[in-house]
């Protein structure tokens, strides 16, 4: 008897959220479709089977999202996730480092850096090893089935889990279905720097980045690469009919990519013939270096590292430490007066100490630097000495006080043959060089804010020659200007030139037409056209001039990149305009007389002749940023009196401290340490990123995590303990001056934000598109070119490279920023160490989806089939065994 059909009824609802329900139903629609329903209705038309299917997956599906709701996701994705990956790159480095220390390179260099990744990993997670998951299919395989079916126990009713026809369908579709072929994507290199362009697409093709990531790879895949295809656009372009203008807009591009092509062919010889020259090395020998005065090494962090490292080694420490202490000291001693003074002229009268302990602190740094009981003692004439500690001794304290010992000792170390001249030779002033960026080529093509001539239709001019000229304009004459910078800029170069870009000789960079009207009698109008690089310029020289003027006038800061985009360039019109009008202003041109001579000489209709060099503005570039950042963070403090106020006294307690605390800090800076206060760790080299972590410090978990990331991408450890307190402090000032005390409201939203109904459909919906692209199972896209695939590598290494922001930069340095991403960047493109840090995230993910649960056991259990973790085992208990032997 035929047994007749029921309808068949299906509760479609899973998270309680029908936005991510929808695509949810279909992607278990398409999995029964294309992984059970093509062979099943070969064997039988009953859907009972079927139904049951779905109804298994789909309450597997509503104990998963019950947990979901359950678990506060904050810690994992601010914490957990981030010292996943944070130790996945230590043990990266570590690796690294371990195979530049071996002699035979011989074999396979690509299967001797896996093996000697995983012998890092145990001896950082002591307990397991993932050796085998990540490189072997079969053993990869295995340990999805398992970790699925342990899922499966969790999630599915328990006559479901018994029922093992039903749980192995529903194991090797998610083990093999979905599981693996997503590992599978996540893992691939290419992918992944597809996914990296994808990311960062906004961002414009930058010149000099493209250029030093082909004079600095090492990989020749990737030169030959580029070469090949520089070949091919040549061919392509030699082949054109072109007249007219077309010809040099082409003759300039067949140079660029012979120039490009020229370089790849170089960098491969090189390499192929083991003749690989150290760039620094190179420049120091013949190349031309800049001179850094020491005026301005001593006031940036990057260059006074390099600085203070050799004055330990010629051992003239005393003197730097001597001039950086009176530098704490004055800075405090001018914060206390201020807040002193205020109260006093608030009417409180009221005892405070400060000026006592201000007067202790004056002492101590005498005693600890000058005195006979100093060491080392800093030597300087005896007339000085008596003189300062008779005011030491005997008068209030002033923030000047060490002023004229101070000067004595800043020419000491000018001028003695020992300390900076000696240093200026030295392979450290190279290093620092390298660091600041001033070792390439003073070109800077692709941005608006490079050097080069502006455009004009006049002669070049200098600024002395303009002041003759009008040197028949005084004070006392009735001349009036009025300039503004108008919409829009026609210059006959291509067709960004609307918009006031222009493109010239392979340099692209924005123009601002001025247009001038002055009235002497006469009216005159004209235009004349700058760029931001001459304002720049005239900003730094009026600025100069005019110290008082500083503080007055704020220029546009620049951008790193997109500084082409055409909102920026309004932007910056505005801004531009807004600081002419203020620098036009009769009550600015009236206290300043002068000022009207540099001004009517910027806007005179010629070419602008810049009075800085490349190298004056690289260093205002690169000391400004500093001291804006730090005087910003000043001013933010300024900006609350009362809290000030408040404090007042437990300021005042310290400043007694403050010189004994400058001394000890300085002395240790040659000592390395971590980053942050450290929890006491046996080898914190060869432990998790967060074991450092002390959970009693009164500071938020999340910032002390990514500045532990930051130690590890840049590895700041190699940094002198002095200047990495530094860097660790202006980074907090300056997430804090951004953020506030908002900054885990921010995070908190943040995360709520990433795991909200909205953000959570759309994940399931790229999935589904992913593997089901218009509803169609996705076939295995082919292996894409090597040719391919190596430009991609090349372009994604560009893209990371043109977006680092100069601030950072400033901060830790060009070359360590540089060497930092792309560390990162080769750590992605090893298939088997992705491979690890997938697993790692998964297993992070599942302990924290399951804390109630011992999935950290269940993983070690899974791990611990690894050959090379049962030698490691024997290794330890061998070493453990004589220690025992002696109790």
């Amino acid at each position: 008897m035929k047994r007749e059909a029921r309808p068949i009824k299906i509760d479609r609802r899973v998270t309680g959220a029908n936005m991510i329900d929808e695509p949810l139903q279909q992607v278990i629609q398409y999995s029964l479709r294309d992984y059970i329903h093509y062979w099943y209705y070969t064997l039988s038309e009953d859907e009972s089977f079927l139904l049951e299917i779905r109804q298994t997956v789909q309450n597997a599906l509503v104990q998963f999202s019950t947990r979901s709701k359950e678990v506060d996701w904050q810690p994992y994705f601010t914490t957990r996730l981030v010292d996943d990956f944070a130790t996945h790159l230590r043990v990266f480095r570590k690796a690294q480092q371990r195979m530049a220390e071996k002699e035979d390179q011989k074999k396979d260099s690509s299967e001797d850096f896996v093996d000697t990744f995983f012998e890092v990993e145990i001896e950082m997670e002591k307990m397991v090893c993932r050796d085998l998951i990540c490189t072997s299919s079969k053993d990869e395989e295995g340990f999805l089935k398992d970790l699925c079916e342990v899922l499966l126990y969790l999630l599915l009713p328990p006559g479901d889990f018994q029922n093992k026809i039903m749980r192995y369908f529903v194991r090797e579709i998610l083990s093999r279905g979905i599981l693996l072929p997503l590992i599978n994507q996540l893992s691939d290199p290419d992918y992944i720097n597809q996914y990296i362009i994808w990311m960062i697409h906004d961002s414009n093709c930058n010149y000099e980045a493209f250029m030093n990531v082909i004079k600095l790879s090492d990989n020749i895949a990737e030169l030959e690469a580029v070469r090949d295809k520089a070949a091919e656009e040549l061919q392509f372009l030699r082949s054109l009919d072109t007249v007219g203008d077309d010809i040099n807009t082409i003759k300039n591009q067949i140079n660029s990519l012979l120039f490009v092509k020229k370089v790849c062919e170089m960098r491969i010889q090189r390499m192929q013939s083991g003749k690989e020259i150290d760039t620094v090395k190179l420049a120091a020998n013949f190349g031309k270096l800049c001179t850094v005065p020491l005026d301005k090494i001593l006031v940036h962090n990057v260059a006074l590292q390099f600085f203070m490292d050799f004055m330990q080694q010629t051992g003239g420490q005393a003197h730097l430490f001597f001039w950086l202490t009176v530098e704490g000291y004055r800075v405090t001693a001018q914060q206390q007066l201020e807040v002193l003074h205020s109260r006093q002229r608030d009417g409180k009268h009221q005892i405070n100490p400060t000026k006592g302990l201000l007067k202790q602190a004056a002492v101590g740094v005498f005693d600890q630097y000058l005195s006979e009981k100093a060491s080392p003692r800093v030597q300087i004439d005896d007339y000085l000495l008596a003189k300062l500690e008779e005011v030491v001794k005997n008068e209030d304290p002033t923030p000047e006080i060490f002023d004229e010992v101070q000067k004595k000792v800043y020419d000491i170390m000018l001028r003695d043959e020992h300390f900076y001249p000696a240093f200026r030779h030295n392979a450290l002033y190279i290093r620092m060089l390298a660091e600041l960026d001033m070792l390439k080529e003073p070109s800077f093509k692709g941005s608006d804010d490079g050097d080069g001539e502006s455009f004009n239709g006049s002669p070049t001019g200098s600024i002395n020659l303009s002041l003759d000229d009008l040197s028949n304009v005084t004070a006392e004459e009735p001349v009036q200007i009025h300039a503004f910078i108008s919409d829009t800029v026609h210059v006959d170069c291509d067709p960004y030139a609307v918009a006031g870009v222009c493109n010239e000789h392979g340099k692209t960079y924005a123009l601002y037409a001025i247009t001038v009207k002055k009235r002497d009698g006469i009216q005159e109008i004209w235009k004349t056209y700058r760029r931001y690089s001459d304002f720049h310029d005239f900003h730094m020289r009026i600025t100069e001039q005019f110290e008082n003027l500083a503080g007055l006038l704020k220029l546009p800061g620049k951008k790193t990149f997109n500084n082409m985009d055409r909102e920026f360039l309004e932007k910056r019109k505005n801004d531009l305009n807004a600081y002419l009008q203020l620098l036009l202003s009769p009550e600015l041109l009236k206290a300043c007389p002068a000022l009207a001579l540099c001004v009517f000489d910027f806007l005179e209709n010629k070419a602008y002749n810049k009075g800085k060099g490349d190298f004056a503005r690289k260093m205002d570039t690169f000391v400004n940023p500093l001291r804006n950042s730090m005087r910003n963070v000043s001013n933010a403090v300024k900006s609350i009196p009362d809290s000030l106020a408040e404090g007042m006294n437990k300021m005042s307690d310290n400043v007694g401290k403050m010189s004994e605390r400058l001394g000890q800090d300085i002395k240790q800076s040659f000592s390395k340490a971590p980053i942050l206060v450290p929890k006491p760790v046996s080898d914190p080299e060869h432990c998790r990123v967060s074991a450092q972590l002390d959970d009693n410090v009164d500071d938020n978990i999340p910032l002390r995590v990514m500045l532990l990331l930051m130690d590890e991408v840049f590895d700041l450890k190699e940094r002198n303990q002095w200047l990495r307190r530094q860097i660790t402090s202006l980074l907090q000032q300056l997430i804090r001056a951004t953020y506030g005390d908002t900054i885990n409201r921010k995070i908190v939203d943040h995360v709520e934000s990433m795991t909200s109904p909205d953000q959570v459909a759309d994940y399931v919906k790229h999935f589904r598109d992913s593997f089901w692209p218009n509803g169609i199972l996705a076939e295995t896209a082919p292996r894409r070119d090597r040719s391919i695939r190596m430009r991609t590598r090349v372009s994604a290494k560009t893209k990371l490279l043109e977006i680092m922001p100069d601030e950072l930069k400033h901060i830790i340095g060009a070359e360590t920023t540089r060497k930092g991403i792309l560390r990162v960047f080769e750590m992605f493109q090893h298939t088997q160490l992705n491979r690890r840090l997938a697993y790692v995230f998964l297993e992070g993910f599942l302990e924290t989806l399951f804390s109630q649960c011992k999935f950290h056991e269940l993983f070690n259990k899974l791990h611990s089939r690894s050959e090379r973790m049962r030698r490691y085992r024997e290794r330890h208990q061998s070493y453990q065994a004589p220690a025992l032997q002696k109790r």
